[in-house]
């Protein structure tokens, strides 16, 4: 079974820059490992429906690491990470993206 190619868009690294930067505040090292978790978790991905749908957006498909969730969607071949959301937050704030 081939790879999947992957993309990240602006918007997902965008968040994943402000995560590191938030947990560089307590730990260098823990935002390192964070940051690594974050971006090996799109490569298990084998086929573009592995995993379940977002509750909340419905249009992505998201995979849980720490307490975030990847939201991603696959376009031509191509799994395309969308946002990295904090599980913590208020669902609220992401009916709208």
């Amino acid at each position: 079974m081939s790879k999947l190619k992957i993309s990240w868009t602006k918007q997902a690294k965008e968040a994943l820059k402000d995560i590191y930067d938030y947990y560089k505040e307590m730990s260098v090292q823990g935002a390192k490992n964070v940051k690594s978790d974050l971006l090996q978790s799109p490569k298990s991905i084998h086929y573009s429906k592995q995993f379940q749908l977002d509750e909340i957006n419905p249009k992505y498909r998201r995979i849980v690491v720490r307490d975030f969730k990847v939201l991603y969607k696959e376009d031509k071949g191509v799994i395309q990470i969308m946002d990295i959301i904090s599980t913590k937050q208020s669902p609220e704030k992401f009916r709208s993206k």
